[in-house]
């Protein structure tokens, strides 16, 4: 299963940004989709993630300002990032596991930049 994420740029403090993430293959179910971000020279950590049906989980530092959304019909995930802060600058990652031919996967997205200048 391949993800293919697009969407990021650079903006000033204070914009908006989506990215969007779909997912192809063949024969799959998706059961959890979400959004990493890794900053140069820190760890790659969780920003948004949410499981079939469930209620979405975010980071402490994007709470309020970022809405993770999926479109179930076409193997999506969206992250609307709204009030961006030059901090939220990284490299995002989509994320998504689950099952193909009866058999577990997960699989990332190729990254994309996202640069908030101040």
């Amino acid at each position: 299963v391949q993800l293919q994420a697009s969407g990021g740029g650079l903006v000033q403090a204070g914009w908006s940004l989506r990215l969007s993430c779909a997912a192809s293959g063949f024969m799959f179910t998706i059961h959890r989709m979400g959004w990493y971000r890794q900053a140069p020279g820190k760890q790659r950590d969780l920003v948004a993630i949410v499981r079939n049906g469930g209620t979405p989980n975010y980071a402490d530092s994007v709470k309020g300002r970022f809405t993770i959304s999926r479109d179930y019909a076409g193997n999506t995930v969206s992250l609307q990032m709204n009030l961006l802060k030059p901090e939220d600058t990284a490299v995002y990652y989509c994320y998504g596991e689950g099952d193909t031919e009866n058999r577990p996967f997960t699989s990332w997205g190729q990254g994309t930049q996202v640069t908030v200048s101040s």
